[in-house]
């Protein structure tokens, strides 16, 4: 695995204009060192506790737990069921568990994952600003103690802020998702697939393809402070070193709102073309490759601009017209089917 590149004093138009376009993850050292709560973060856990508590909301938060054994492992029994339990405080009672956790011997891993501080932290956004994102994205706090989250993918542009502890992002390019042997879409820990792979503990007898991805994988390891940016759909797996480990990070897409789910599209797929013949779906790929994917180019550059129907430009009124079409033809109980393109 290669180290991740690191830049140091980003503004926002570098980053918009030659970070987010090439599509790679980098470090941006030191990008949020000035925040309060990494400076009480550097006094002490009870300090940073407090930084994040003062105005906390009493709505309690979901946060998980494994047992010791599991060695900070969130993942899936030998059964196929998840090997952690849920549970709900409000977000202080939750920080004295874990600072009273982390004084046994062999304490269990806690985790408040992804806990939305518009909701339930009011005030940190004006007092944490990331020049980065588009105004108004959320910002999320994990904590937690010596924890692995197994690797997955976001469907979303991410950057992610150290705040207190250490941790080391490895990251892998979206090419790499058929060496990452990912486990099911049904049952998740956090509502995306995960690789089957522990990272710190391979077995490439079961996962032999994971070792080619270990081979296209990058790796970096982050203080307080650092922020990295994980570019859309680079899977990545986050291992947090210290007793008490605070990240706050943003999700935002750049795309059109307007548009239907990708993932959608995708059990559409699964539902429609997987199980066809061979060749049959050797026809829709090349038909998904010209029509959606463009591998050819713009596959209506050659009709007149008032021609192109569903091959042109769609206005959010019409994007609305498709969708109803298809859920009318997806219906089972439709009695009419009226096309997709009437």
């Amino acid at each position: 695995m290669k180290a991740l590149p690191t830049v140091t004093s980003v503004t926002a138009r570098e980053f918009e204009e030659e970070i987010r376009p090439a599509g790679q993850p980098v470090v941006m050292k030191g990008h949020v060192a000035q925040w309060p709560i990494v400076q009480a973060a550097r006094i002490g856990d009870e300090a940073l506790a407090a930084a994040i508590t003062a105005n906390a909301s009493s709505e309690p938060v979901m946060f998980s737990s494994l047992p010791p054994e599991e060695r900070g492992l969130f993942h899936y029994t030998s059964e196929g069921q998840l090997n952690f339990a849920r549970h709900e405080a409000p977000l202080a009672a939750f920080l004295q568990y874990l600072l009273a956790e982390n004084q046994q011997p062999l304490p269990r891993t806690m985790a408040a994952q992804g806990v939305n501080v518009t909701r339930f932290v009011p005030g940190f956004d004006q007092a944490h600003r990331l020049d980065l994102v588009p105004p108004g994205t959320t910002a999320r706090m994990w904590i937690g103690n010596r924890a692995c989250v197994a690797t997955h993918g976001d469907d979303l542009e991410n950057i992610a802020c150290v705040v207190a502890g250490k941790r080391r992002f490895t990251l892998f390019p979206p090419e790499q998702i058929a060496n990452l042997y990912l486990g099911p879409f049904e049952l998740t820990p956090g509502g995306t697939p995960i690789s089957m792979v522990h990272l710190t503990e391979p077995d490439l007898d079961r996962y032999p393809r994971f070792a080619e991805a270990l081979e296209a994988a990058v790796y970096a390891d982050l203080e307080p402070g650092d922020a990295i940016y994980v570019p859309y759909q680079w899977y990545h797996h986050v291992q947090a070193f210290a007793p008490v480990n605070v990240l706050v990070n943003y999700w935002w897409s750049p795309a059109r709102e307007d548009l239907a789910s990708p993932w959608d599209a995708m059990l559409l797929g699964m539902l429609a073309l997987r199980e066809l013949p061979e060749d049959q779906r050797a026809a829709w790929r090349a038909l998904l490759d010209h029509y959606v994917f463009k591998t050819n180019g713009d596959p209506g550059e050659h009709l007149p601009e008032d021609q192109r129907g569903v091959l042109g430009a769609l206005s959010t009124t019409r994007i609305r017209e498709l969708l109803a079409d298809l859920r009318a033809n997806l219906d089972p109980a439709s009695t009419e089917k009226r096309g997709p393109l009437r």
